[in-house]
């Protein structure tokens, strides 16, 4: 008898055990196939919902959010810091130096010989031509490359272009023309869209909220330019170079109050020297072509800057246009190659209708899965120069 006791025990041991382990294997499967959609890029609607939000609005807080894409406040940040730890979206700290005696903006492209390996003109280039402060983005593919640099004159950046032709000249890195560089004073430009992702991911997760569709300058310029204190300079520096650096863990680092950094940064938002952004992971996400997109208007009819006329160029692809009187520079992000053709035709069905140009544009695609970034968004230096701060870290 007492043995039969001990054997209905260790059977039902064995049972318990069994279920366990079949529950816990399946609470891995769950786990990892929840793992493995994450990294391919898979969000559910409520995560589509919040990247996009954190996007749209990057300095709302998650209760802000929440109630904007009406989810739960824990739920958005549940979400949010879902995101973050699998890196489907970056935060960056954009400094607007136009107030601060920075007075243009530019973007040169290249064609470069296919001959030369990416890596070893990369090689090439790094230490003679990315190390200069104003070049804030750098990208690169086999046969061609593109960046833009923000400049405080002239001068600065014509000294840059002639390095960059004497460089790939003297090295045999170009193809059949010299670096073409297309300068936007701010005076004279604006600036349409400057690195909004917003409304590519509307249109991809096909979101139907109802958002602004002012048509803004971010390259705006004042007449004045602002003068900073020593402590400003550092703290300025230092917002850009650590986006989400706390206030008290800058603080610490200058020996200044959590309250003084504070409060040069409320100023400093006020005034709208800098500009917080959250950048989506494009890749994760499956898109697969940048564009980068030279216009020269025709002299004879050019689109009205006065009344924005070029900015219907812009649709939900383009995450930056700089524009003037007489050309355009467009980046823009496409899903893949039919989202492309269909953008583009679109675009010079815009430019015919209106006769704006007297020759087709240069448009040139990236593989995101193929271009290197060799400068990604590096506008700290650029910042430090500008403001004249001292700090080395």
């Amino acid at each position: 008898m007492y043995i039969y006791i001990i054997n209905i025990e260790f059977f039902i041991t064995l049972i318990i055990n069994i279920y366990f382990f079949v529950n816990l294997r399946n609470y891995y499967i769950v786990i990892s196939h929840f793992h493995k959609t994450m990294k391919k890029g898979a969000l559910t609607l409520k995560e589509q919902y919040m990247l996009y939000g954190l996007v749209q609005n990057p300095q709302m807080t998650d209760k802000e959010l929440s109630e904007t894409i009406k989810l739960k406040h824990s739920t958005a940040t549940a979400i949010r810091h879902r995101l973050r730890n699998y890196e489907f979206f970056r935060t960056l700290v954009i400094p607007r130096l136009q107030n601060l005696g920075c007075d243009m903006l530019v973007a040169i492209y290249t064609s470069f010989s296919p001959l030369i390996p990416l890596e070893e003109r990369i090689r090439i280039t790094e230490p003679t031509i990315e190390v200069f402060d104003e070049i804030f983005l750098s990208v690169g593919e086999q046969d061609k490359g593109f960046s833009l640099s923000l400049s405080k004159d002239y001068a600065t950046i014509g000294n840059i272009n002639d390095i960059r032709t004497q460089t790939f000249g003297g090295r045999g890195l170009l193809e059949d023309e010299y670096p073409n560089m297309v300068v936007f004073p701010f005076t004279i430009s604006k600036i349409y869209r400057y690195l909004d992702f917003a409304p590519l991911l509307k249109t991809h997760f096909k979101i139907d909220f109802e958002t602004e569709k002012t048509i803004r300058n971010y390259g705006s310029q004042d007449n004045t330019n602002v003068m900073f204190m020593e402590t400003e300079k550092n703290v300025y520096y230092l917002l850009v170079k650590y986006p989400e650096m706390s206030d008290d863990d800058i603080g610490k680092e200058l020996g200044v109050s959590r309250h003084t950094v504070s409060r040069i940064r409320r100023g400093f938002e006020k005034d709208k020297l800098i500009r917080k952004i959250n950048i989506p992971d494009l890749k994760k996400l499956g898109f697969e072509i940048l564009t980068f997109t030279h216009i020269r208007f025709d002299p004879r009819n050019p689109p009205d800057m006065e009344r924005d006329e070029a900015a219907v160029l812009m649709d939900n692809s383009t995450i930056f246009m700089a524009c003037r009187m007489y050309e355009t520079v467009m980046l823009s992000i496409h899903y893949n190659y039919e989202a492309y053709k269909g953008d583009k035709t679109k675009m010079m069905q815009i430019l015919r209708e209106n006769k704006w140009i007297a020759k087709d544009p240069v448009v040139r695609t990236y593989g995101l899965n193929t271009m290197i970034f060799i400068k990604d968004f590096k506008f700290a230096p650029i910042a430090r120069k500008i403001v004249g701060c001292t700090l080395l870290i």
